[in-house]
């Protein structure tokens, strides 16, 4: 499942990093650089900062996507980076509310607004969505990509592999 995540990022991303448990050790397709939480169970927005922490200093933004999310649609991400020129973040909206992933960034200001976020206390990767310019592309707009809406999918218990 993460090899399939990894595959639509490629498409749209030089520089790709998988952050695992401290003591993680996942096999992973060549050319994937590995991060490491710092602590276990310490929420996704520290997963986040770790990822961002392993990529090229010079890296002006990223693509956030859940290992678990097996059928990303390369399209919609590109769209998504595409929108970035106008925004601090973009994300999918869905049911009339944004979802946290997948998400495009430009980790140059986000980067900062994340440890502020961690140093108070703060561990999910929605808190993001309320700190600078967040754009949350319509349903109209990203499903001309995805008509199913396949990018939202996560997969998090057996059951949701049959969805």
């Amino acid at each position: 499942m993460l090899d399939r995540a990894i595959d639509a990022v490629r498409v749209v991303a030089t520089d790709i990093v998988v952050v695992a448990a401290p003591d993680g050790s996942p096999t992973l397709s060549p050319n994937v650089t590995i991060a490491h939480d710092a602590r276990a169970f310490e929420g996704p927005l520290a997963g986040l900062a770790a990822g961002l922490a392993a990529l090229d200093p010079n890296a002006r933004r990223a693509v956030v996507v859940g290992g678990d999310m097996p059928s990303l649609v390369p399209p919609v991400l590109e769209r998504m980076l595409g929108r970035l020129e106008y925004a601090d973040a973009v994300v999918l909206e869905a049911d009339d509310r944004p979802r946290p992933l997948p998400m495009a960034i430009r980790s140059v200001v986000l980067g900062p607004v994340i440890g502020r976020l961690l140093a108070g206390g703060e561990r999910r990767l929605r808190a993001l969505l309320t700190e600078g310019r967040i754009v949350a592309l319509d349903q109209a707009t990203w499903r001309q990509d995805d008509p199913e809406g396949a990018s939202l999918r996560d997969v998090d218990v057996p059951e949701d592999l049959s969805g």
